[in-house]
């Protein structure tokens, strides 16, 4: 497994997908959290195809926040499925892969 990893999810609010942002980084789940949007995302729900706009937020973070990231994503998040997924981060330049730890570190 991955020392880091990123971890997406998408929300409908932009709103949402900011305060989803800053309470994932001020609790150092993530050290740092970008938002994408508006968004075009198809998908199945509710036996139909959905259109909708949608904002979606990247967290980077070390692997071993990932459980505490994704309870936390998914304790705030207005979807009963919320997306959270995480793919490795499998190099990067090794000053950005410490300021991850440093600021995930507990204060």
């Amino acid at each position: 497994m991955a020392d880091y990893i990123t971890v997406f999810t998408t929300t409908d609010d932009r709103e949402a997908a900011e305060e989803l942002a800053r309470s994932a980084v001020e609790a150092r789940l993530a050290a740092c959290a970008q938002i994408d949007g508006p968004i075009s995302s198809v998908y199945w729900w509710d036996g139909a195809v959905q259109n909708e706009q949608e904002w979606r937020i990247t967290y980077k973070t070390p692997a071993s926040k990932y459980a505490d990231l994704a309870a936390h994503i998914k304790a705030g998040h207005t979807y009963e499925v919320p997306e959270i997924i995480a793919t490795p981060i499998t190099d990067g330049s090794p000053d950005y892969l410490s300021w991850l730890d440093d600021e995930t570190a507990p204060r």
